[in-house]
Formats: structure tokens, sequence, C-alpha cells
């Protein structure tokens, strides 16, 4: 579809997905509302105002999840929002309800009714996450695919609180959309890697980087499901162009276990010599995948591992995160 002239908008734009996403609406020539929390923090904007076709195509609006109404302005005049800010850690956090559960929950809702004041809207596309799948009495046997869904009160027992917010924000945004007669389309990304365009470094980009420098696992099982950053990305805008697409999207490039990932970069980076200690240890079967086939019935073409994991470190490498 030609994007000259069509206009849409993306929440929590300065964030990792969310910064590749309006780089590849620029790309196609979409025009871009684009909002952050704070305009006048360059952190958060000049990196976007520097991407090609940002002059003349992008605008920066201020915007808070918890204060309704905040988006109006943003999203006026687009046919498609791209719902993509929430607050993402894996950390224990003092007080989830507010640090964690209001602005994932509230937020989306906030954004979704913004998004139901405008006509001109086709359609929703909202950043879900793997954890809103995951977490069930499911055994991890099988396939994992779109029809699992995470329990919240298996989250909360385990005080999952980022896949608690998750999980709930995503069910918020679809029963919002079925009492308002909106098109909602849901991505699951796995854990992102990938290379960096903002300047900070967000929280799953510094877990990752931990474990190529020292070896200590992100995950305690040692498994890491992953996907670029660039196919979470094209996944968003495949999502809206797409005009047969529905439901929800597992975004799942790769299922390994984190003796494969260090297989990999001791080939690209020999001189890591932690990563040797894979040596020692049997590669195991994978205990389970996750289905890419409604992601490729898409037209989400994923990238090998090994050039998404080369790009991260390079990334970090460039802006001085790592020295290798």
């Amino acid at each position: 579809m030609s994007a000259e002239g069509k206009v849409v908008s993306v929440t929590g734009a300065s964030g990792y997905i969310a910064s590749w996403l309006v780089k590849l609406l620029l790309d196609r020539g979409y025009t871009v509302h684009a909002t952050v929390r704070f305009l006048d923090n360059p952190k958060e904007t000049q990196h976007l105002l520097a991407l090609d076709g940002a002059k003349g195509r992008l605008s920066l609006f201020e915007a808070n999840l918890t204060t309704e109404g905040s988006f109006d302005s943003a999203v006026s005049g687009c046919i498609c929002v791209f719902h993509t800010a929430s607050p993402v850690t894996f950390a224990s956090v003092d007080d989830p309800q507010m640090e964690l559960l209001d602005p994932a929950v509230k937020g989306t809702l906030n954004v979704l009714k913004s998004a139901a004041k405008v006509q001109s809207l086709k359609r929703v596309v909202l950043t879900s996450s793997l954890a809103a799948v995951l977490f069930c009495d499911k055994l991890r046997c099988g396939v994992v695919d779109e029809t699992w869904f995470s329990d919240p009160a298996i989250c909360e027992q385990r005080k999952l609180w980022y896949q608690l917010s998750k999980t709930l924000a995503e069910r918020a945004a679809v029963n919002f959309s079925k009492e308002n007669g909106l098109d909602l389309v849901v991505i699951n990304p796995a854990y992102v890697i990938g290379p960096l365009l903002q300047p900070t470094l967000n929280f799953t980009s510094e877990a990752f980087m931990r474990f190529i420098e020292t070896g200590k696992e992100v995950f305690a099982d040692g498994i890491y499901m992953l996907v670029d950053v660039r196919d979470a990305a094209t996944a968003h805008i495949l999502a809206f162009e797409k005009a047969e697409a529905n439901g929800r999207y597992c975004i799942v490039g790769d299922v390994v276990r984190s003796s494969e990932i260090k297989m990999i970069l001791d080939k690209l980076y020999p001189d890591l010599g932690y990563c040797l200690g894979y040596k020692d240890k049997c590669v195991e079967t994978k205990l389970y995948c996750v289905s890419k086939a409604k992601a490729e019935s898409l037209g989400v073409e994923f990238t090998p591992l090994e050039v998404s994991l080369k790009d991260t470190v390079e990334s970090l490498k460039e802006k001085k995160f790592m020295n290798l």
C-alpha cells in the first residue's frame, strides 16, 4: 500500500521497538505523530528527529500514560495508532500497582479512549509480549501459539508483575476494542535483541549485555526466546498494512539455550574467554518451540540469530555501552 500522505501515531516512541517502528514507518513514507514523556529531554527526542524523513513528516507530542486525554492530540487525524508505551522491568519493584500495573492497563485504556474519538482511524496495533502468552498451566512440552494466554492468578501468585501487567493490559485492550468497535491487532514479541537507535540502554538490552559480558543468565532455565528488534517493528507495520490481519501474533525468531548463544558469540568474538565454558556442556534438546505460522502468514521474515547477535554487540560497542 502507498503510505504517502498517510498519518499514523506511535506511543512511547523513544523506546527500543518504537524507535525502530518510527524509523521504518518514515522509510515507507508515512507521516508519524510520535509521543514521548518529555519533549525537553534530548535523550528521548534527538535520535528520532535525526531519522531520515523526520523533517516534515515527524511530529513529536508529549503524553503521559496515566493522564486521560493526554493522547488526544497525537492520535487526531491518524489512520492507525501503534501503542507501544508500557514500563518494562523484570526486577523487583516496591509498588507493582503504581510502577507497572497502572501505567500498563490504565495507560492502554487511555490511549484507546483517545483512539476511539478519531473518525479516520482504521486500526490499533498493540505491543503486548510473549509474557502475556507463556505463563499458564499448560506444560511447555508442545508448540506454543496464539491460543495460549498467561493466567493472571499464576502471575500474581509468583509475583511476576511485568508478566501480569502485559497480560492485564492486553485483556483490557481486547475488551475495550470489542465494546467500542475498534479494529485491534496484538503483537506479542519474544525477548528483543538487535541494534539500538535510542541513546539510552533499555532494560532488556542491558540484561542481555550483562549475559554477554559475564555469562549471567537472563532466564534461570537458560532458555531464550528471541526476536530481532527490526523484525518486531516490521511485524507491527504489517499488522496494520495487511487488511486480513487479526487477533494476536507471536513474534519469535528463535528458541535457544544459552549454550547455543555462547557458541555463536565464541565464533564471532573468540576473545570472549568466558564463552569457552559452553564447550564442556551438552546442548540439550529444546523443551518447546513457538509457532511461526501466523507470523509468517503476516509476511514476517525473521533475521538469522547470528546476524542479530552480531548487530547487538556492534551496536552496544558503537554506543560505548560495551568494551570488547
